[in-house]
């Protein structure tokens, strides 16, 4: 992971916690949806991420999340060693596992920063 992506990943990642930390899990989850387009084409950091997901669909009771995030912790990093995740999604229940969908803006930067 190029380093600039690997800081970018880690202070979303950090942020996210401690959303969790403080129990305002919709914003943990925003976080962690940053942090998915950022790491999703690395095997551990996409894996990571979605364990993250299932604890935040787990404290908010969601059915539909829980069962998500098992079938993405399943699937997600196999879908980054195969080079196939979907550039730019989100990572929640409530896209498709290969939708690829439109990067922010300031994600976007991150990736031309590291000359991706």
């Amino acid at each position: 992971m190029h380093p600039i992506l690997k800081d970018a990943f880690h202070a979303e990642m950090l942020t996210a916690k401690k959303y969790y930390e403080r129990g305002e899990y919709r914003d943990c989850f925003h976080h962690l949806e940053r942090a998915h387009v950022l790491g999703q084409r690395h095997a551990w950091p996409h894996t990571v991420n979605h364990w993250w997901m299932l604890k935040v669909g787990m404290r908010l009771g969601s059915g539909r999340e829980i069962f998500g995030q098992f079938l993405r912790l399943v699937g997600g990093g196999i879908t980054s060693l195969l080079g196939r995740a979907p550039i730019g999604n989100t990572g929640g229940a409530n896209v498709g596992i290969m939708t690829p969908m439109p990067i922010p803006e300031d994600l976007a930067a991150i990736f031309r920063q590291a000359g991706m």
